[in-house]
């Protein structure tokens, strides 16, 4: 039986749509584009409810990981890097070899979890064209990756 109060991730589902929005603009992330991503999200539940989310879009061989967020009262816990650990799981089970994202304020929590700072430059084309790149996210947002593969580094 899982522990009581500890957060159970799972697959997103459309009915939780209405709560990922709002965590997405409690923590003032973009919401273009969530409805897309959504079969590669993962929301972590608690009593019920959402308490956070990451999620996964597939741009050829390379992911894209966005919008991971978890509620106020959730924080430092170490939920939103189990989040990140399961969309690496779920990047490297569809064969993908890297994973980015673009941050304006967790440059740090990213590079405790294995990201590396980029220049926006070296983003593959796919991600150059993801919607996050392309609109949602400002030009002032850090470009940071990280291998999904065991054996390679960022």
């Amino acid at each position: 039986m899982p522990d009581e109060g500890v957060p159970r991730i799972e697959p997103a589902s459309e009915r939780d749509l209405p709560e990922v929005r709002a965590l997405l603009e409690e923590n003032r992330l973009p919401l273009e584009g969530v409805e897309d991503c959504l079969g590669g999200m993962r929301v972590a539940r608690s009593e019920g409810r959402v308490v956070g989310l990451a999620a996964l879009e597939i741009h050829g061989s390379d992911g894209l990981l966005r919008s991971v967020a978890v509620d106020r009262d959730g924080r430092g816990a170490g939920l939103g890097a189990r989040l990140v650990a399961d969309v690496k799981d779920l990047a490297r089970s569809r064969g993908l070899r890297r994973l980015y994202l673009l941050t304006e304020t967790a440059e740090g929590f990213f590079r405790r979890l294995g990201f590396a700072v980029l220049d926006r430059r070296e983003a593959p084309e796919g991600i150059r064209e993801s919607v996050e790149f392309a609109s949602a996210c400002p030009a002032t947002a850090v470009l940071m990756a990280a291998s999904v593969s065991p054996s390679e580094g960022a």
